[in-house]
C-alpha cells in the first residue's frame, strides 16, 4: 500500500512534537540541578585537615565573651574585628519561640532579671539589661536576636558557629535556617547541638548548611556516629579526646574535622595541637593567636 502524505505529515508533527518535550524537560532537571547549591564540603567550612602540631583555626567563644558581655552584639563586633576565624554563640528559644542570644536556660547570671529564658517573652527579653553585670560601660546593652547577630555577621564577611541550645522542635529550626539562607549565610554558617535530633532537623531544612555534633563523651564508634549523624565535625571537650587521642586520625581519616572546647591556657592549646586537631574554642582568642604565632615563629 502506498504510503499515506497526511499521516507521514501528522507522525513527523508529533515526532518533533515529543523531542521538544523531551528537551524542555532535561532542560528544566539541568536546570533545577544547577540552582541547587551544592552540599558544603568539610574543608570549605573548617578547612584542610590539620597535622600535629599544626594551628587549628580559632572560634571565640560566646561571642567574644571574653572582652565583652558574651552573646551581646558588642562581644561579637570585638571578635570579628579581631580578625579570628570564626564567632561562636548560642541561640535558644523564648516563650513566644523566637530566637535570641544566651547560653543559659536562665536569664540570671547575664541580665538583671530571672527565670526560665523559655518562659520569657521577646519582649520581656529584649527589656532586660544584659551589658551592667559586666562593666558599667556597657550598662543597658540588650540580648540580641539571631537576626541582629547575622545581620552584623553578613557585614563582617567572616564566619560562625551557631550552637542551639535547648529544645528546638521541626519547625523552629527551619525558621531558623531560612534566616541564614535568606541572608546567603549557607556557606559561612555552621550549626552544632549536643542534640542529633536538633541537627537532624537542621540537615532536613537545609542539605546545603554544615553541621557539627557536640559531644561531652566520646561514643565507642565514634566515626560511625559522626557519620549516621551526617556531621562535618565534632566539637569534644578536652578531657575526653585526651583519653582518646587515637581518635583524631580515625575521624580525619573519615573526612571529619576535629574541633575542642574551650581551652583558655597554653597547656591545654598544647596538648591539643599536639594532636592535631582542627579548631580550638577558647575565650581568649587574641592570646591563643599569639600563642600560635609564636609556637610557628620556633619551628
Amino acid at each position: 500500500m502506498p504510503d499515506d502524505p497526511v499521516a507521514d505529515l501528522t507522525r513527523n508533527r508529533l515526532q518533533a512534537l515529543l523531542i521538544v518535550c523531551v528537551l524542555a524537560v532535561a532542560s528544566l532537571i539541568i536546570a533545577f540541578l544547577g540552582a541547587t547549591p551544592a552540599r558544603v564540603s568539610a574543608t570549605e567550612v573548617l578547612g584542610a585537615t590539620r597535622t600535629a602540631g599544626e594551628a587549628a583555626f580559632i572560634a571565640s567563644h560566646r561571642g567574644g565573651g571574653g572582652a565583652a558581655p558574651e552573646n551581646t552584639l558588642p562581644a561579637i563586633s570585638l571578635a570579628l574585628a579581631g580578625g579570628f576565624d570564626y564567632v561562636e554563640v548560642d541561640v535558644a528559644l523564648t516563650a513566644d519561640r523566637h530566637p535570641v542570644l544566651m547560653h543559659d536556660a536562665t536569664v540570671d547570671r547575664t541580665t538583671d532579671g530571672s527565670g526560665r529564658l523559655s518562659a520569657l517573652t521577646l519582649a520581656q527579653v529584649q527589656a532586660l539589661d544584659a551589658g551592667s553585670w559586666f562593666g558599667d560601660q556597657y550598662a543597658g546593652t540588650p540580648v540580641p536576636t539571631f537576626t541582629e547577630f547575622l545581620d552584623v555577621l553578613a557585614r563582617s564577611g567572616r564566619r560562625a558557629i551557631v550552637e542551639l541550645k535547648g529544645e528546638w522542635d521541626a519547625a523552629a529550626v527551619a525558621a531558623l535556617i531560612s534566616e541564614v539562607t535568606a541572608r546567603n549565610l549557607e556557606r559561612r554558617v555552621a550549626v552544632s547541638s549536643f542534640d542529633a535530633r536538633t541537627l537532624a532537623a537542621a540537615g532536613t531544612a537545609s542539605a546545603v548548611i554544615p553541621r557539627l555534633f557536640i559531644l561531652r563523651h566520646l561514643p565507642p564508634d565514634v566515626v560511625s556516629a559522626a557519620r549516621e549523624a551526617s556531621v562535618r565535625g565534632i566539637v569534644v571537650h578536652r578531657r575526653a579526646l585526651l583519653e582518646r587521642p587515637e581518635v583524631v586520625d580515625e575521624l580525619h581519616a573519615a573526612g571529619i574535622r576535629v574541633v575542642v572546647y574551650t581551652l583558655n591556657s597554653n597547656t591545654q592549646w598544647d596538648e591539643v595541637t599536639a594532636l592535631g586537631v582542627d579548631g580550638i574554642v577558647t575565650d581568649d582568642p587574641a592570646t591563643l593567636s599569639s600563642w600560635q604565632q609564636g609556637v610557628a615563629g620556633q619551628q
